[in-house]
């Protein structure tokens, strides 16, 4: 029998239960709707609804679901469409009339807000979690490569010098903002909605204060009708995981490319890469192109859930009962591939003198040259023409930068002098940097230890 029968005098079909059930999605949302009922409890038994011996029989029957539920002996059944349904059923056969009593002031509607928003708190705390053993592992690997230097890019062309380990800290404070917005978006969910009813809050004398601090939240929702469809927090978590997809598919297409034997700037060892069905030389660097793939539908959970909102009339309608397969998918996406990209960070294999030869190609100095110019008194309009007609020389030439000879760079400017030819040196070049932020060694020893403190603060 349906918990919300009474209206009704036939049956409802089972195509209807088949389609309106989202119990094999909501499930995993027990927990959360357990120890919401617990302190719905004990609140409906301070405000006298409950005696204190009703509270004990319902406490006490929602432990022994609880137990049921994880040693796989409760019965999940279409019939009962979610988990709310299927808890408060259990509950009043082992509790009769006084298991009835359970949902006195209370809705679906706010009582699913508050699984969501509790569960998503735990999750989202996770993901910090894993966010911080990646940035610290990254951190790890850019102390232990600080000397290595390598081509950065533009376009995918060879632009200037940059320590291998710059590089790897610019994923470091994408994966620093990315906690930011994870800390918001925790933030947003840590409101308590229970006591907001379908739309209107009740007649009853609730005591929303009371299950706000039972349940570990920071503040109460303010608006009843607002609370009744309120899935801002959602989007919230979707915007910011979506946002660490981004940045980890990013991490991967560098990764994927470098790992090419083009650039053979990095290996991925064999325990994180697989083989060919038909070539049997093939290591294939799939991990990195699933989360790359991966990422493309986290950013679809987060569009759907925009596009779920955008047209909705005010207070609950039953799209809603659409947000939770999107969220968890996106967060279990997210959260197993943090923890791949961190085992690759830790373990690939750092080739520096495949670096350096890519260093040797190109005229990767050229900007260097110019601010050397710069230095002497020219403008840079000026001095990026001189440096310009130099390397169309040299490649004309088919000689590098470093092996033309003083007196044929004077014929372009004389403000050359013998000095110039430290700015020649990539090795030179990331130690002769002053910028605050800037591609230095000097400065990445000074980031790394910044970042250090803020990690263990």
């Amino acid at each position: 029998m349906k918990l919300w029968n009474g209206r009704f005098s036939d049956p409802t079909h089972p195509e209807v239960e088949k389609f309106t059930s989202s119990i094999e999605v909501d499930r995993r949302l027990y927990l959360y709707d357990l120890l919401g009922s617990i302190a719905h409890a004990e609140m409906l038994e301070k405000i006298g609804i409950l005696s204190e011996g009703e509270k004990e029989r319902i406490l006490e029957a929602l432990r022994e679901i609880k137990e049921e539920i994880e040693n796989g002996s409760f019965q999940f059944s279409e019939r009962l469409e979610d988990i709310h349904m299927h808890i408060e059923a259990r509950l009043i056969e082992k509790t009769g009339e006084t298991g009835k009593k359970i949902h006195t002031g209370r809705s679906r509607n706010d009582q699913v807000s508050l699984d969501m928003r509790m569960y998503l708190k735990d999750e989202l705390k996770r993901i910090e979690e894993e966010l911080l053993e990646l940035m610290k592992t990254i951190l790890n690997r850019a102390e232990k490569e600080k000397d290595a230097i390598m081509p950065g890019y533009t376009h995918m062309q060879r632009a200037q010098a940059v320590p291998f380990s710059h590089y790897l800290l610019s994923f470091y404070y994408m994966l620093k903002r990315d906690r930011e917005r994870v800390i918001n978006a925790i933030n947003s969910a840590d409101s308590m909605p229970l006591g907001s009813g379908a739309l209107a809050g009740s007649t009853l004398p609730l005591e929303r204060e009371f299950l706000r601090e039972r349940l570990n939240f920071s503040r109460i929702t303010d608006n009843s009708m607002d609370t009744a469809s309120d899935r801002d927090f959602v989007i919230d978590a979707l915007y910011a995981v979506s946002m660490i997809m981004i940045h980890l598919s990013r991490m991967c297409e560098d990764l994927i490319i470098f790992s090419t034997e083009e650039f053979s700037f990095i290996k991925l060892p064999d325990s994180l890469v697989t083989g060919s069905s038909i070539m049997p030389q093939k290591r294939n660097p799939d991990v990195l192109e699933l989360i790359r793939g991966r990422t493309s539908r986290v950013i679809g959970d987060f569009l759907s859930l925009l596009i779920l909102m955008k047209g909705l009339p005010s207070t609950y309608n039953r799209d809603l009962q659409e947000d939770k397969e999107p969220l968890f998918h996106a967060l279990d996406v997210t959260r197993a591939s943090l923890s791949i990209i961190r085992l690759c960070v830790k373990e690939m294999e750092i080739n520096r003198e495949r670096m350096e030869e890519a260093l040797e190609r190109g005229y990767i100095q050229a900007t260097e040259i110019a601010e050397y110019l710069v230095r002497k008194g020219m403008p840079f309009r000026e001095a990026h023409r001189v440096v310009g007609r130099i390397i169309r020389e040299c490649e004309n030439r088919a000689i590098k930068m470093k092996d033309i000879k003083i007196d044929q760079l004077k014929s372009f400017s004389e403000l050359f002098d013998e000095d110039v030819y430290q700015f020649m040196d990539p090795r030179n070049i990331v130690k002769m940097r002053k910028t605050a932020g800037g591609a230095s060694v000097e400065e990445v020893v000074n980031q790394i230890e910044r970042e250090r403190l803020y990690l263990r603060s």
